[in-house]
């Protein structure tokens, strides 16, 4: 059976597992009739933007320009779901260090298809000369099999309009996640089983993956336009919380990587564990005290738990689950007022957060949000009706 197929710069760096939060008021699409370099008969439209902070996206032919191979992964990233989340976020704030909001248009990628992504996610062989993961040496022993090293591959396209009012390519992320625990399988339908990989040998198998990589789309692309390569080493399944970037680079020119940035990013959960210590016990003293306090006021709460992100030792966002077992919308809309009452007195400040109230079912009841320099937090209760 197949193998289960700092980032951005400290200015403006907020949390990789929170999505940014748009502007809660309307906003209107702009849109052009001139042609396009993907469209000659048609113009394009864009979508607008909520914020100054985020990409207009691009629309061609009334409908937007999806990507040729989201999502794709040795193992269709289905073991742990966090990982394609804080995967994406994480390519388009590092993105933004590059090419600017205002400057660049965003298009969602379309140079490398989803056969070429999968033959490179696969291993090499005498079938796929362009696979990145190594031979299947034939041994199934945990420390003695070769290893899936290379997870997943994104690409993010960031266009500009020329004088002539068309799009044309002018930069290109490309994300590559990385495994720290390959999963694998004896037998089909077996036990799964798994390879442990260092960390030395993870970034040493990635830089050796970036370099192909970056010569390959140097092919498609030509040699002019701006490449900025993300590392991203993949969440075990069974975590709590999505990877983290660990290094990233821009190649301006050419195929040849020359440095690597290193991000010092690492995610944690609270409540954390004996081998998950976090690098700053205040903030976990601050969640606490929120979830002692919610608990106490509301005791039919299922769990309280947060995914956080650190640079270095600075809590960078916060993203906090809330199971409950309410059943009555006034409890609801009751306990989420409280809820955004006491995220203000005790969680950190300066940082980004966002809070999910979900029901015992898994289905949103509510939803709370503030920005890193807000101090009141938006709240949403979702009616039954």
């Amino acid at each position: 059976m197949k193998k289960k197929i700092s980032i951005l710069l400290s200015i403006g760096l907020s949390a990789i597992l929170l999505a940014a939060c748009g502007n809660l008021g309307s906003s209107s699409s702009t849109s052009t009739t001139t042609s396009t370099s993907d469209s000659s008969s048609s113009g394009y439209q864009t979508t607008g933007q909520t914020n100054d902070n985020d990409y207009t996206g691009v629309i061609i032919n009334g409908k937007y320009k999806t990507s040729k191979s989201r999502g794709l992964g040795v193992t269709q990233n289905s073991d742990n779901l966090l990982n394609l989340k804080s995967f994406e976020t994480g390519m388009t704030k590092i993105s933004k260090a590059f090419f600017s909001t205002d400057d660049y248009i965003f298009r969602e990628g379309q140079i490398l298809s989803k056969s070429t992504l999968t033959n490179w996610l696969a291993r090499k062989s005498s079938t796929n000369s362009s696979g990145l993961n190594p031979v299947d040496n034939g041994k199934t022993g945990e420390t003695t099999r070769n290893p899936m090293y290379v997870q997943q591959i994104e690409e993010q396209d960031y266009m500009k309009e020329t004088s002539s009012g068309k799009l044309k390519l002018s930069g290109i992320t490309i994300g590559i996640g990385m495994n720290r625990k390959d999963y694998y399988e004896k037998e089909e339908y077996g036990a799964t089983y798994s390879t442990s990989i260092s960390k030395e040998e993870m970034i040493q198998q990635g830089k050796i993956a970036a370099a192909k990589v970056v010569a390959r789309l140097r092919k498609k692309v030509g040699n002019n336009i701006p490449i900025v390569v993300c590392m991203f080493q993949q969440a075990e399944a069974d975590s709590l919380v999505g990877g983290s970037f660990y290094a990233y680079t821009e190649v301006k020119s050419g195929s040849t990587i020359s440095s690597w940035t290193d991000t010092n990013l690492a995610s944690y959960v609270f409540p954390s564990t004996s081998t998950n210590s976090v690098p700053n016990d205040n903030d976990e003293s601050a969640f606490e005290t929120f979830e002692n306090k919610i608990k106490n006021f509301f005791p039919n709460l299922a769990g309280v738990t947060a995914q956080v992100q650190y640079k270095d030792s600075t809590l960078q966002g916060m993203h906090v689950n809330i199971t409950t077992q309410f059943y009555s919308e006034t409890e609801i809309t009751s306990f989420t007022q409280y809820v955004a009452k006491a995220a203000k007195t005790y969680l950190p400040s300066g940082i980004p957060i966002d809070i999910e109230i979900k029901g015992s079912d898994g289905t949103v009841q509510s939803f709370l949000a503030r920005t890193a320099k807000g101090s009141s937090y938006y709240t949403h209760v979702f009616s039954s009706y």
